[in-house]
């Protein structure tokens, strides 16, 4: 358990912690020399219950944001009142900053006693008790003690062993985070940083990050709780020794956050409930500039009120803080705003999303997110924004965002009964009912347009996607259309979608007469095809004819209208991709020249000529196949499959690949459904 003090300068904070502990937290020479404690101290005290760890704060007014990056870690708060003083400004801050951050747990310690009679005590306490009124400590116990008599100290001491052994620990099964405090170089061992863990667990031999600035080190050795250990867990005070590239105590500071890679993801534009404290003069309008504290960080930032025209004095509402910086963090952490000339504490809450948009932040349906946002148990909140405006949420990036540790996802997913869908870099997850009614509307819209253009092979995936309602993700519809063709209930060609049974066909009259042309535009002059008025001297048909098939067959996805009247079949459009595909990709550059297209396609058509290849090229220009500047072009690789040239065999395989699957919680968490 981790014990922290709070209160007014000069009211025996630091004496304290040595008359428990027998160790003087301050350690600076200025310190020592001016009597005051300037930055945070530490001290540690072996009991029955486990060693306790003691981070002794500074009560100057001017060093209240050292206090908070030391506070922000403690589990037990132990609230210093001089009985000689009582209640003084500080005091005062200090319990509001303990509010703030959410610490539930703690008594008062009226320090001094020794100074102060019988009546004088009273008078104090009964200030306590009014400061405490309302609040997650109202009724906590006021211990009198001396360190001059020794009066109180082994009752204190007694009642915090007692506390320990009563004391849930942090859960340790989320991602390791740890908010550094100090940073130093130890002689023999190298840099060291030191901190509490917020949150999971580390071991000797483990490759963290230091975030923001994403340097990468190695735990070479661990100190928790004061004692060498092979690991530490979320409460301890923790001194891990790392190495690395780079890794030197400048290069790591206070306010860093070192953490498991996998929760590398720093933010600058975070939406959080706040609270703020009834002493403001006015209402927090938009862009109030704030000093935001946050574990051990400190960084200056912007507040829009999300609800209304400002956040008043005592109340509370969802804000959006744009930060001057990014900075690690996770969602559900606390954290507090003072005012820029840091004076006085503004307010505090709660971060509910780390990703928050920059447009569109106060309608209803963002509103209604950070409703879902607020529960504070993860399933809760993924089921509340599963039934709400997109439909859907990533489940990694939901996990990660709120340090839940490796696996989180799955177990996500196990615990609501969720379809999920596999897509670069994300898990997305939704409501059996949900994909029920994607499935629905996409088959729907698909009959509707054959209905309409019975013609036509089939409807252009941005066009299917644009079409439903409400609107998918782009991500989310890929991936609903991979399931529903893996099911056979649709065709994926190029960038067309079809139901599994829509085929056009052709009269027989059409029919017979793309039977003749057909051969004529295969084979060795694949390439270089006949053109309507050549067709139409080769078969007897009217160039009319000719033309009106081939604009048809054109819609049917069998041939592409490469320039004016000149057709050819799909497959060798299809083959023409590769080829200038395999080109980008063998040049250094990834350009190549028109010529060097042409050389390649003289290689199975010597017949072909530039004018050909230029007109090809064209083509793909307008297609937006190939990108063109100036002589040279590159791929555009968002659009090679348009033809069929690469990904049709992918995409249906990974259609097959990626069923729809609805995972129970009788199948167990750990089940790997992503």
């Amino acid at each position: 358990m981790i014990i922290g003090t709070a209160g007014h300068i000069d009211h025996g904070k630091t004496a304290l912690v040595g008359a428990l502990t027998g160790v003087d937290t301050d350690r600076l020479k200025e310190e020592k020399a001016r009597g005051i404690t300037i930055d945070l101290g530490f001290a540690y005290l072996p009991t029955p219950a486990g060693t306790l760890g003691f981070i002794d704060v500074p009560g100057h007014e001017r060093l209240v944001h050292t206090m908070l990056a030391g506070a922000s870690g403690i589990d037990f708060a132990l609230l210093v009142v001089a009985a000689d003083d009582g209640v003084m400004p500080q005091t005062r801050e200090h319990f509001a900053l303990l509010d703030l951050l959410g610490i539930r747990q703690g008594l008062v310690v009226l320090t001094k006693a020794d100074l102060a009679d019988e009546g004088r005590r009273a008078e104090v306490e009964g200030q306590i008790e009014a400061l405490l009124a309302g609040t997650a400590l109202e009724g906590a116990a006021v211990v009198p003690v001396s360190v001059v008599t020794g009066e109180g100290i082994e009752d204190l001491r007694s009642r915090l062993i007692a506390a320990a052994q009563g004391f849930s620990a942090r859960a340790s099964e989320g991602g390791f985070r740890l908010a550094v405090d100090r940073s130093f170089t130890l002689s023999g061992a190298g840099t060291v940083v030191t901190g509490t863990v917020l949150s999971g667990r580390v071991r000797v031999g483990d490759t963290l990050k230091v975030s923001p600035s994403g340097l990468s080190a190695r735990v070479r050795s661990i100190h928790a709780q004061n004692r060498k250990a092979e690991e530490a867990r979320a409460g301890d005070r923790c001194a891990l020794n790392l190495a690395g590239e780079g890794v030197t105590h400048d290069a790591i500071t206070r306010g860093d956050m070192v953490l498991d890679p996998a929760l590398h993801a720093p933010s600058e534009r975070i939406d959080a409930s706040l609270r703020v404290l009834p002493g403001e003069p006015k209402p927090l309008g938009a862009w109030f500039p704030v000093r935001l504290h946050h574990a051990s960080v400190e960084v200056g930032a912007r507040l829009v009120p999300l609800a209304g025209d400002g956040v008043a004095p005592g109340g509370e509402g969802p804000v959006q803080l744009v930060l001057e910086r990014p900075i690690a963090a996770a969602s559900g952490d606390r954290y507090v705003i003072r005012d820029t000339s840091s004076q006085r504490t503004v307010g505090g809450g709660r971060f509910l999303d780390l990703r928050a948009p920059a447009r569109k932040r106060r309608t209803p349906e963002r509103l209604a997110q950070l409703d879902a946002l607020m529960e504070t148990d993860p399933a809760a909140s993924v089921a509340r924004l599963l039934a709400i405006d997109p439909w859907h949420v990533d489940l990694s990036a939901f996990a990660r965002d709120h340090a839940l540790g490796e696996g989180a996802a799955g177990r996500l997913a196990a615990e609501l009964g969720l379809v999920t869908f596999s897509t670069p870099g994300a898990r997305i997850g939704l409501s059996p009912a949900r994909w029920e009614l994607i499935r629905a509307a996409i088959l729907a819209e698909l009959t509707r347009f054959h209905d309409a253009n019975p013609d036509l092979p089939g409807m252009g995936a941005e066009r299917l996607r644009l079409a439903l309602a409400p609107r998918l993700a782009r991500p989310v519809f890929t991936e609903a259309v991979k399931r529903l063709a893996g099911e056979g209930r649709l065709a994926l060609e190029g960038a067309w979608v079809r139901l599994a049974g829509h085929e056009v066909r052709l009269t027989r009259q059409d029919e017979l007469l793309w039977e003749m042309i057909e051969p004529r535009l295969g084979g060795v002059e694949r390439f270089r095809p006949p053109r309507v008025r050549d067709l139409a001297g080769l078969t007897g048909v009217a160039e009319p004819e000719i033309r009106r098939l081939m604009k048809l067959l054109g819609r049917m996805g069998r041939v592409d209208e490469v320039a004016q009247d000149h057709f050819f079949r799909r497959a060798t459009v299809a083959q023409m991709v590769a080829m200038v595909r395999q080109l980008a990709e063998a040049a250094p550059d990834r350009q190549f020249a028109a010529a060097r297209f042409r050389d390649r396609i003289e290689q199975d058509d010597h017949s072909v000529g530039r004018k050909v290849a230029i007109q090809i090229l064209e083509f793909f220009d307008r297609h937006g196949v190939t990108l063109r500047r100036g002589d040279l072009r590159r791929i555009n690789p968002h659009r090679l499959d348009l033809f069929g040239a690469i990904g049709e065999d992918a995409v249906n395989s990974g259609a097959r690949s990626s069923q729809a699957e609805t995972v129970s919680p009788d199948e167990g968490a750990s089940r790997q459904v992503l």
